[in-house]
């Protein structure tokens, strides 16, 4: 409901209660609007990957299938240490497909950051960038820690850890919901906060917890359904998922990333003008 100057004064979703966003958004996104455009990736080295909600699609059903593979099943919780590689997506919509609980992570992670936040949230598993040392730093980490039982590599091979790219792709992308699925109340993300004072505390969300972010991309970013959006954001903060993920796709708009090392303006600018 608006008022006389088009504000948004209440909104109400309907069954809610059965809500999950990624069969209810991106996979109804996929059929309806196959070849509609969900992000434009550029990779660090200036590659350009288009994919359309379709390919989000049949990508995160594909990674479903490759994580239950592996044991991953619905309650357990599943970091992702991702940077902005396209395969997040993949990943954070084949976890919520499943019913995992997912606990986005930034790379600058150390040891003790990694070993305190895989007790206190009883991480079972891990799907980590090859960048830098962070795989590193995690698998010191998860020596000390029993929880963690599964550990996964984006980017390259390394001995211990499964390797995502070469693995995944080999399975079906068809994933299918069915009457035990995720939704409505159930436990969808924990966040770790800040931690301003003292550790980080754990905060938890549902499967409701995208539909919040409708406000936040439509009144908030002004996401249009054929605009193309970019928030700044690494995949590790909770600003992330406001901005390159649930809103926008809840409005049908295309997410912009650019999965750089080190911000840059002298290259980021130009791509406002490129890109649209």
């Amino acid at each position: 409901e608006k008022d006389a100057n088009g504000l948004c004064t209440k909104i109400t979703f309907r069954n809610e209660e059965h809500f999950n966003f990624a069969y209810d958004v991106v996979d109804a996104l996929g059929r309806e609007q196959p070849d509609k455009l969900a992000m434009l990736h550029i990779a660090n080295d200036g590659t350009e990957r288009r994919f359309t909600f379709q390919d989000i699609k049949k990508e995160s059903g594909r990674a479903a299938n490759y994580f239950k593979s592996l044991g991953i099943k619905k309650g357990d919780k599943v970091m992702l240490v991702l940077k902005r590689h396209y395969q997040f997506w993949f990943a954070i919509l084949a976890l919520h497909k499943l019913g995992a609980i997912v606990i986005p992570a930034t790379n600058q992670l150390l040891e003790h950051d990694f070993e305190y936040r895989f007790n206190a949230a009883e991480v079972s598993a891990i799907v980590c960038t090859a960048d830098g040392d962070v795989a590193h730093q995690a698998e010191l980490a998860a020596k000390k820690c029993p929880s963690v039982k599964t550990m996964v590599l984006v980017g390259d091979a390394r001995e211990g850890w499964h390797d995502f790219d070469s693995e995944y792709s080999l399975f079906s992308a068809h994933f299918y919901r069915n009457d035990d699925t995720a939704c409505g109340d159930d436990p969808m993300i924990m966040f770790f906060t800040s931690g301003t004072t003292g550790y980080p505390k754990i905060a938890v969300h549902s499967h409701k917890y995208p539909l919040g972010h409708f406000i936040t991309a439509k009144y908030w970013h002004c996401v249009e359904r054929d605009g193309i959006h970019f928030t700044i954001s690494e995949t590790g903060w909770g600003k992330a998922l406001w901005g390159k993920l649930y809103g926008q796709w809840l409005c049908e708009g295309g997410v912009f990333v650019y999965d750089f090392d080190r911000f840059d303006a002298s290259k980021i600018l130009p791509m406002f003008a490129k890109h649209n």
